[in-house]
């Protein structure tokens, strides 16, 4: 693994009443802010354990500090459009920097550790894509050796297709994939809760967050 390897990190920039909404329907905004916290710093260990060039996108801007150095990571803002543009333009922009494989993640998978990150980087050097799907029909992780913009074209967001989806149109360019462990996100209370039940140390993570 190397500088030519670039992970991509998708975020919301973390303000009460803008990111776990759905979750937030239960738990309120404040319990959802903290919660967004805890795995945004899930997410920030699992990038940081994993030697390679790191592009950090926030929803709306980059914040004037934040918790993500920046020594490790270049910071910029999503590219306007729907999910499918706003990544097809972040590859663009990794691919064209140099990178000669990218994987992007988001920031709702706690189950997601630097040893997967490295596994999928390491999947790329024998197959076009890498995919890590998620339990909700989308996916955690999504990797290419070469800038693919197709593949995100046609597909309806948000929807429990669509991982078969994409994987519909990488198997229509002939290309082949490898697939990682299905994890869960967490969107719903109730997927907090069941992550909470599932991994007794993360009750006590989360109180120090």
């Amino acid at each position: 693994m190397s500088q030519q390897d670039t992970l991509i990190v998708f975020v919301k920039n973390p303000e009460r009443g803008k990111v776990k909404t759905r979750l937030a329907s239960v738990s309120g905004d404040d319990a959802a802010l903290r919660i967004y916290h805890f795995l945004l710093e899930k997410t920030r260990s699992a990038a940081l354990g994993v030697e390679c060039s790191r592009l950090l996108c926030y929803s709306e801007h980059v914040p004037a500090a934040d918790e993500w150095p920046s020594a490790a990571f270049l910071k910029a803002v999503q590219s306007p459009g729907d999910l499918g543009q706003r990544m097809a333009s972040a590859f663009h922009q990794a691919f064209h920097s140099g990178a000669q494989k990218a994987i992007i993640i988001g920031s709702d998978c706690p189950e997601l550790d630097s040893g997967l990150i490295r596994y999928a980087f390491d999947a790329l050097d024998n197959t076009d894509f890498v995919m890590g799907p998620a339990r909700d029909g989308g996916y955690y992780l999504l990797g290419m050796k070469q800038c693919t913009p197709e593949i995100f074209e046609g597909i309806i967001w948000s929807t429990a297709s669509v991982a078969e989806d994409t994987l519909r149109l990488v198997r229509s360019f002939g290309k082949d994939y490898t697939l990682l462990p299905v994890l869960s996100d967490i969107d719903e209370y109730e997927d907090w809760i069941s992550y909470i039940n599932s991994n007794p140390d993360a009750t006590k993570e989360f109180v120090q967050t």
